[in-house]
């Protein structure tokens, strides 16, 4: 209870946590700038071309922040593009219910989505469901601060793209095992080969590992401060002591989430 009490009066409430691992923030500010009325944002959300739906969803967004009673009319069909063949829509519906946690359908879909395949799809969740007084993403925060094992989607020679310590973003061309490209599903930096370059990967075969980047460790940090438990602590104190790729904000919130936690 003590957690959520917390929860109610802290100003630290995780409003943008779709640019922890959405890359587009710049197209976003500018391609997106313009209006919508009611009816193209309905249009857009049914729209076949991924950058309409989305373009939709941030002007929804928008209106969320500012308490428009229009924007309802447009819940049902955000909660129903959770299950978009398109990861980035679901990144991104996820993102926009997380903006009314006053919802009780948002709440719902939003616990469905921990399942979902595409780990920034999860990412996103978690830290929506933060906004409800919802710790159930907590693994997935947690495993925002460790490194990402890649596994080898066949088997065959593998031929990496990068060199270790390389910055990775969603979607970057990691290495090719045999004729198949190999993509990275998260942002961070190319922390080790599991696998040799050359040598022959077995199918499902751990590959290599990403360490995470600033931005999804800020927002993990952040969200600890408000659902952490002892439990997270180890996780938490390795960045209290610094990371030479990281700016010192990292340090400074890794140390205030710690202290939350101990108050706990």
């Amino acid at each position: 209870m003590f957690i959520f009490e917390r929860l109610k009066t802290t100003h630290l409430m995780l409003a943008a946590v779709v640019f922890v691992v959405v890359p587009f923030l710049t197209w976003y500010s500018t391609w997106f700038g313009r209006p919508l009325t009611d009816q193209q944002i309905a249009e857009k959300l049914h729209d076949d071309k991924a950058r309409n739906v989305q373009h939709a969803l941030w002007k929804i967004a928008e209106r969320i922040e500012h308490n428009d009673p229009n924007v309802h009319q447009f819940y049902p069909r955000v909660a129903e593009l959770s299950a978009s063949p398109v990861a980035e829509i679901r990144v991104n519906a996820a993102w926009v219910m997380g903006q009314d946690n006053r919802a009780p359908e948002f709440h719902t879909t939003l616990a469905g989505m921990l399942a979902d395949h595409d780990p920034l799809v999860r990412r996103n969740t978690a830290l929506a469901l933060v906004r409800f007084h919802d710790p159930a993403g907590l693994p997935e925060i947690v495993a925002m601060l460790r490194a990402y094992t890649l596994t080898s989607p066949v088997a065959g020679a593998v031929s990496y793209r990068l060199k270790i310590s390389d910055t990775i973003g969603r979607g970057t061309l990691l290495a090719h095992i045999g004729d198949t490209e190999l993509r990275s599903p998260v942002p961070g930096f190319f922390e080790s080969m599991l696998i040799r370059d050359g040598d022959q990967a077995a199918a499902g075969a751990p590959l290599m590992t990403i360490s995470p980047g600033e931005d999804q460790v800020w927002e993990a940090l952040r969200a600890l401060y408000l659902i952490g438990t002892s439990n997270e602590l180890a996780d938490v104190n390795r960045y209290t002591r610094g990371m030479h790729e990281m700016s010192p904000r990292i340090q400074q919130q890794a140390e205030l989430t710690a202290a939350a936690i101990r108050k706990r």
